[in-house]
Parts: C-alpha cells; sequence; structure tokens
C-alpha cells in the first residue's frame, strides 16, 4: 500500500533519520535518532491531520498511524 500524498514520512538515508510529506523528494526534518524523527514526524502528522508512516532502517513500513485517531479505518466494522 503507497503512502498517500501528503502523509508524512519517517525513514532512515545516509546515516540519519529524517521526516517529509509524501510525495516530497527531500527532508523537511533531519534527525540524528529514530526516536526524535518519530516524535517530530508525529507531531507534524498530527497538526496536518494525516497518516504518519514509520519506516525500519531497511525501508520496509513498520509502523503507520492516522491522526486524529478517529480516522484510523482499523477501527471501522465491514
Amino acid at each position: 500500500m503507497d503512502v498517500a500524498k501528503g502523509d508524512i514520512e519517517t525513514y532512515h538515508e545516509d546515516g540519519q533519520w529524517k521526516n517529509r510529506p509524501e510525495g516530497n523528494q527531500r527532508a523537511s526534518t533531519t534527525h540524528d535518532t529514530k526516536a526524535e524523527a518519530e516524535a517530530a514526524g508525529r507531531q507534524t502528522a498530527v497538526q496536518r491531520e494525516v497518516e504518519h508512516v514509520i519506516k525500519k532502517k531497511d525501508g520496509t513500513i513498520g509502523e503507520k498511524n492516522t491522526y486524529p485517531r478517529s480516522r484510523d479505518p482499523r477501527e471501522i466494522e465491514g
């Protein structure tokens, strides 16, 4: 499943953890640790009310969080 345009992506590149809105080529923030990058990405996703996709070091998706939580599709029956 692809990340929707505008969702925030936390990923590892060139020895650093970075965040970027999906569709952008360049990182919006750069961090030394995954925890710092996740916190910054989460804050941006909450502000924008989008999904925060956290990738593992190998580039695979490790976690997805939807903000606000009420938009999370996993809570929808059917």
